[in-house]
Parts: structure tokens; C-alpha cells; sequence
């Protein structure tokens, strides 16, 4: 059944338990169950082998351990440590009491996250894990929901990663882009200088930063997301108090040392950004014999060790600050089994994401909706938009915008240079849109899952409250991609793009108002 339309019965399954049920690990693991027996043809015993040999995959290959997964999985671990040892030692509290008096207005505590975003550009699980560290005592105070504090974190980090040369994503597009143009001998552009080109095609990513930042100046909640900020503003409960999330992390907060000061919070993350940062360059520069530029460096870099490097930097720090204090109510043991416990419901989506993700790929998803690009008769001109639809609806079946640009984007090259070398740049580009729309809206998609974690949020809420954003993002961005192939004009698509989402707003604002 692999590459036929039954390929599809996994993925969406999963995501129609996921919007019925509300409970994600269910989801993933009927969908894991599903798709081995499909690969297996309903045989029982090889789909409960085929079952033990993706989670065995998960940690452990023919090729040996894979400890790329290993580091990301005790890099959440040292993070949650790190937290509780910021919150016990006051620095939460002192951070948030300083940031109460410096951040004054609703405002202005909705946009600190949109900025944090966009300056932590290195990598995306970098970026979602570390703006939640940094703006969720602030959020928490100004009772911002955390499922909007998520969406925040989420659609400011593979936005601007994706847009960003100097990212991991922007080292692992560019790698890409230099093997695509040799296997189909596109000499008129080297691969920096095409992803520099596709910045502006990237309209879902350009579309939905503009749309973050009018959320957070405008205080636009829609869906789901109202009914959270109404619940916050009213009782201060950023969280919904029927999620267990919910009672363990208000223990946290209330376990604090009245001796911590802003520095038991701001230097452990500084130290965990500039020891990863360094860790990245210094994996990259292993990775090569020659000196290299540091676009080379990101993209040979070592993303998970990166990680784990500035992690394991971090708590050390977070504990020397600790010691130093007086009258310490938590012991370092409980403190290490508090973080570890905050971050199991995170590792527990992860792996059945990875796993549900192993299944998609060996049952081919990914390659029968590939195959209906060729069965589909159309004009070149809205080949971009078609391409978006696509990688979007590749990226949501499979939670993974590596994955499909992995697939898309030498499809997209393919297609492309067939009909003439100058539909390359926005068709690729618009892959890499899609990619990132589908990611925004898939319950298994790695970023979604740590930007919930780095918000501190229940994870399928903040699935649910960020789709609507998503989708009218989305709809902007196809708009574009419709007058792109209307008129050949970038201008003109980024213009219509951003004159939808403007629609939108001033309809929001006006209804706002005849409510009121």
C-alpha cells in the first residue's frame, strides 16, 4: 500500500482524532497502529515488529546509536532542570517583578516575545525554547495566555529561520539548493544568491511575522484564542486549570528562594545562548577540513549537540547561582527530578511524533502526493501556487517542514526547469512556504510541540488557537501566489498578500467594535 492513495489513511486519521478527541498521544499512537498494519497488510505480529523497530530506530539504527536524538531529548530534560532552578532560586519572581515595573503595559508584554522572536534567529528549537524561558515570567504577569505565548513563539521561529541565511535552516535550505542546481544543471544561480532571491517569494513567512505583530499591537484573539485570553485576563489562570499542565507548574511557581535576583534568571540563559551559539560554529568547523565561512560553519553544524552543549553549560550555571543563596527550600535532587518530570509530556509527544513520522515515511505519503503533480494539468504561471498547496498539505499529514522540503524542493526544480529557469526561485520558494504553513497547523510538527513546551502550554492548545492564524496567514499568502501568477509582478503579490491580511484586521477592529 505504500505510494497509493491508502497512504494517506495514517496521517489523516491521526489528525481527525486529534480535532475529535483532543488527546494527542492517543492520536499518535492509533495512527502509529494504523500505518503498521497497513505496511503489513494486517498482519498482526509483523505490525507489532514494525512498531518496535521505529521506536528501536529512534535510538538505535544498524548504523549505530543515534545520538542525535538522545542529545535533543536530554537537552529537554537539562531545560526543565534549568527552569526549576531558576524558579526556586527567586530569579523567575526578581525577573518578573523587574519586568513588571520596565514592561508596563499588555502591549508592550505581547510584543516582547514578537521581538525576542525575531532577534533569536540561529535555529527554531533554539528559538522556541529559549524566548519561552525568557518571556514567560513577563507574560505570566501581564496574564497572557500561554497558548498565545506559544502561537507568538511559533510564528516568529521557522518564519524567520526560514528566511534567514545565517540559521540552521537557512544553512540546510542553501546545501540543498547547490546539489538541486547540479542535478539538473541550473547554472544561472548559486545557491546563496537563489535563497537571497527567494526571500520575498517566501510570502506565507514574510505574511505571517506582519501578522504576529499586528496580533500583539492590536490584541487580536480569534477562535479558540479568545476564550484562553478572556480565562487569563479574567482569573490571571494562564493556563486552562482542567489540564494537569496546569497543577504542576502552578506548584512550581509558588516554590521560590526570596534571596534570587534577576541574575539567577538572565545569566543561566545567557550562557545557554552564547555556549550553543559557540557550540554550533565549533561542530560546524569539526565537520570541515578548511576554513570556511560562517554560512558554512551553520550549515555543517551539529544542531542537537549545539543544544545539549548549551544545556548542560546552563544548568551548571543555574546551580552555582543556587548554591551561592541562602536558606535553599529545594535539594538539588528534587529540583533535577521536578525538571525532568516537567519536560516527560513534551519527550512522550516527541518520540510518538518521530515514530508516527517513520511510519509516514515508509508507507511513501510524502511520495504519492508527489506523484499528483505530474497527473495534474496546469498553467507554469500558478505553479508556485500550486506547489504551496501541496508542501502545505506534505508538511501537515507528515509534521515535518525538513521533511517535505526534502522531497518538494527537487520536485519543484524539476517541474520548473522544464518550462523555463526563471519559475525556479518562486516555485522553490513557495515549497519552502508551504513547508512552514503546514508545520504551523500539524499536532506531530517538532516546532509546535517544543513551542508549546517553550511556552509552558498545553500542547493541543495551543494546535487549536493557532490554526485560525495560520490559515488566514495562509490564505494571504495564496492570494499572493494567485496574483504572482496573474501579473509575473513580486511586488504586486507581496502587496495583495498584505492587503488581505489588513482586510482582515480592519474587519477584526470593526467588529470589535459593533460587539462592544
Amino acid at each position: 500500500m505504500e505510494g497509493t492513495l491508502y497512504s494517506l489513511i495514517p496521517a489523516v486519521l491521526m489528525l481527525v482524532l486529534v480535532l475529535w478527541t483532543r488527546k494527542l498521544l492517543l492520536s499518535l499512537g492509533t495512527g502509529i497502529i494504523v500505518g503498521a498494519l497497513l505496511i503489513h497488510d494486517f498482519d498482526i505480529l509483523l505490525a507489532i515488529q514494525q512498531i518496535w523497530l521505529v521506536f528501536r530506530d529512534i535510538f538505535y539504527t544498524t548504523d549505530g546509536w543515534n545520538v542525535g536524538n538522545f542529545y535533543l531529548l536530554v537537552f529537554l530534560i537539562l531545560l526543565g532542570i534549568m527552569t526549576v532552578f531558576m524558579t526556586a532560586s527567586g530569579g523567575s519572581k526578581a525577573f518578573g517583578d523587574w519586568a513588571i515595573n520596565k514592561i508596563k503595559t499588555r502591549k508592550n508584554a505581547q510584543i516582547m516575545p514578537f521581538a525576542l522572536g525575531i532577534l533569536i534567529f540561529i535555529d527554531d528549537y533554539f528559538n522556541s525554547l529559549a524566548v519561552g524561558q525568557i518571556a514567560r515570567p513577563v507574560t505570566d504577569r501581564h496574564k497572557i495566555s500561554r497558548a498565545k505565548l506559544a502561537y507568538f513563539i511559533d510564528s516568529t521561529s521557522a518564519p524567520v529561520t526560514v528566511i534567514t541565511p545565517i540559521s540552521s535552516w537557512g544553512a540546510y535550505i542553501i546545501g540543498t539548493l547547490g546539489s538541486i542546481f547540479v542535478a539538473n544543471e541550473i547554472v544561472e544561480y548559486q545557491p546563496l544568491e537563489a535563497f537571497v532571491k527567494m526571500i520575498p517569494y517566501n510570502i506565507y513567512a514574510l505574511v505571517a511575522i506582519v501578522f504576529v505583530l499586528l496580533v500583539a499591537l492590536l490584541n487580536i484573539n480569534i477562535g479558540a484564542m479568545k476564550k484562553h485570553e478572556k480565562r487569563a485576563l479574567r482569573t490571571g489562570e494562564v493556563l486552562d486549570p482542567a489540564k494537569n499542565i496546569a497543577a504542576v507548574q502552578a506548584k512550581e511557581v509558588h516554590i521560590f528562594n526570596k534571596h534570587g535576583k534577576i541574575i539567577d534568571l538572565v545569566i543561566p540563559i545567557a550562557v545557554l545562548i552564547v555556549a550553543t551559539v559557540a557550540a554550533m560554529l565549533v561542530t560546524g568547523k569539526m565537520a570541515l577540513d578548511e576554513e570556511a565561512t560562517v554560512l558554512k560553519l551553520f550549515e555543517n553544524t551539529n544542531v542537537n549537540l549545539s543544544l545539549f552543549v548549551g544545556g548542560l553549560f546552563s544548568v551548571i550555571t543555574a546551580l552555582l547561582l543556587y548554591l551561592r543563596l541562602p536558606n535553599r527550600q529545594l535539594s538539588i535532587a528534587k529540583i533535577s527530578w521536578k525538571g525532568t518530570l516537567s519536560m516527560m509530556p513534551a519527550i512522550y509527544i516527541l518520540v510518538l511524533a518521530w515514530m508516527i513520522g517513520a511510519i509516514i515515511e515508509i508507507i511513501d505519503t510524502g511520495g504519492f502526493l508527489a506523484q499528483l503533480i505530474d497527473k495534474v494539468a496546469f498553467n507554469p504561471d500558478y505553479l508556485a501556487l500550486l506547489l504551496f498547496i501541496l508542501a502545505g498539505f506534505m508538511a501537515l499529514a507528515t509534521g515535518t517542514s525538513w521533511g517535505t522540503f526534502g522531497i518538494m524542493l527537487p520536485i519543484a526544480a524539476q517541474i520548473a526547469v522544464l518550462y523555463d529557469v526563471s519559475y525556479v526561485i518562486p516555485a522553490m520558494a513557495a515549497v519552502l512556504a508551504g513547508s512552514v504553513f503546514g508545520d504551523h497547523c500539524s499536532p506531530i510538527s517538532d516546532t509546535s510541540i517544543l513551542s508549546s513546551t517553550g511556552a509552558g502550554s498545553d500542547h493541543m492548545d495551543h494546535v487549536i488557537t493557532q490554526l485560525p492564524y495560520a490559515f488566514i496567514s495562509a490564505l494571504a499568502a495564496g492570494i499572493g501566489y494567485l496574483f504572482l501568477g496573474i501579473t509575473d509582478q513580486i511586488g504586486i503579490a507581496l502587496l495583495m498578500a498584505f492587503v488581505t491580511i489588513l482586510l482582515f484586521v480592519v474587519w477584526f477592529i470593526w467588529n470589535k467594535r459593533q460587539s462592544e
